[in-house]
């Protein structure tokens, strides 16, 4: 199987995601069960069908980040080239079309997240991006519009 790569922090925060729902989640959903159990016929008892549906939600869950973090491969950012835009770096850009800078991390797929500038390195911005250097321009055809970034600076954390 094909190895996620994934830093540091987005490792421990799968495993603490796990953690969280073996001992919170998991006994909650118990507790939960054995109540509606409590209250008699269990074919028409629709809490004891939403705790059993939930349980196994979190059992999916759980199998799926186990999954995850036996293919994780844990980068070390400090061990990359660091002039040039690599996995685990935070690029600083400048959007020229709209005058604005933006901050990108560039993390594995799993790690992923928009809102919090953490960007695929596999997506197309990401892919854009790699192997450049500070000055460098890339370009990136979107639906909307083509956007050319110009790299501000580099750095890994």
């Amino acid at each position: 199987m094909e190895r996620i790569p994934m830093t540091e922090s987005g490792y421990k925060a799968l495993e603490d995601e796990i953690n969280h729902l073996k001992t919170v989640e998991r006994p909650a959903v118990i507790r939960m069960i054995g109540e509606a159990r409590a209250h008699g016929d269990l074919s028409e008892n629709a809490e004891y069908h939403a705790a059993k549906e939930r349980q196994s939600f979190l059992e999916g869950r759980i199998q799926e980040l186990q999954r995850k973090l036996a293919l994780a491969e844990v980068i070390d950012p400090s061990r990359i080239t660091q002039s040039k835009v690599a996995f685990g770096a935070t690029v600083k850009v400048l959007d020229g079309g709209a005058d604005e800078e933006y901050v990108f991390t560039l993390v594995g797929t799993e790690e992923a997240d928009v809102k919090q500038g953490k960007i695929s390195v596999s997506s197309p911005v990401g892919k854009a991006l790699l192997g450049k250097a500070v000055g460098d321009s890339v370009v990136i055809k979107a639906p909307a519009r083509t956007i050319e970034y110009e790299i501000l600076e580099i750095r890994f954390e």
